[in-house]
């Protein structure tokens, strides 16, 4: 990756130890950025081979401790958000006021951007608290005076993408409806790049997604071959899928959260702008070999 003004720029990662913000710590390695990573634990990042003066350690739950965290930082990329909860804290908690927190000390720092990853459609599916809390909080980026905002929404990740391959393990692979919902995951490492690509951008909002899309059946299937099995799939009726969300909407979101989004995010095709080079297939791939050397 070329290394462009926005990267010579001194650039805050929030949440860098989670899946997307370890890739984002290693595309800025990478390219020789000026950078700080912010998380709660230093062994963590110094896990990802941070020396002292890249590690900023906070809690974006407690304001207090993110007192100064943006002084002399250009841009801002928020990571922070959970899908599973953790600790007492709700969506809204993280996924809002985490980041509200974030955000009013950029602004009050002076930061010049703030890069937010929400999730594709996010702005578009509704009843889903997950989605509710990072649409909210990208509201209100988008109305900052203080700094130019932008919202990225990237479709699921191959990480979430990897529950199908764990399926097929199993020997068998549930899918609502006639598994035709279609959607287009991306690899984390392709994000890493389209975010900081993204930085010289004046867009203030921008969905992505990976190269391949793909039907819930082909990835049932993709996960099988990876595996060398013969695909064994069962179709649910679409109506058990909207029964058990009706269920699902009425309990508490600590016990039910990732599940409410999940069937929520089947009821239709998610298809993004493709960007990147990283196929599912290769990393259903990789995950046999790795489990096979395990």
């Amino acid at each position: 990756m070329n290394v462009t003004n926005e990267l010579k720029s001194r650039i805050l990662v929030a949440g860098a130890t989670g899946y997307l913000g370890r890739h984002l710590i290693e595309a800025l390695q990478a390219c020789d950025a000026d950078f700080k990573a912010q998380a709660r634990s230093a062994d963590k990042l110094k896990d990802l081979g941070l020396n002292d003066s890249q590690i900023q350690i906070a809690q974006v739950t407690d304001a207090n401790s993110l007192r100064g965290c943006c002084d002399g930082v250009d841009i801002v990329i928020s990571c922070v958000g959970i899908t599973r909860q953790k600790e007492g804290l709700s969506y809204m908690d993280v996924d809002y006021q985490a980041n509200l927190n974030l955000l009013e000390e950029a602004e009050r720092a002076g930061v010049k951007k703030f890069v937010y990853i929400s999730a594709f459609r996010a702005n578009v599916i509704k009843n889903v608290r997950l989605l509710e809390a990072k649409e909210r909080f990208a509201q209100r980026l988008l109305a900052s005076e203080y700094l130019s905002p932008c919202v990225i929404r990237p479709n699921g990740f191959f990480a979430d993408i990897e529950e199908f391959y764990n399926m097929a393990q199993s020997g068998r692979v549930h899918l609502f409806g006639s598994g035709d919902v279609r959607l287009n995951a991306i690899h984390g490492i392709d994000l890493a790049e389209f975010i900081l690509a993204s930085l010289s951008h004046t867009e203030k909002e921008l969905d992505v997604g990976g190269p391949d899309i793909l039907s819930a059946t082909q990835i049932a299937e993709l996960a099988f071959q990876s595996q060398g099995k013969t695909a064994r799939i069962t179709y649910v009726p679409d109506w058990v899928r909207k029964l058990a969300l009706c269920v699902i909407r009425r309990l508490p979101e600590s016990r039910v959260g990732p599940a409410e989004f999940f069937l929520s995010a089947m009821e239709g095709d998610a298809i993004a702008p493709c960007v990147g080079k990283h196929h599912l297939s290769d990393h259903f791939s990789q995950l046999n070999n790795e489990s096979n050397k395990g």
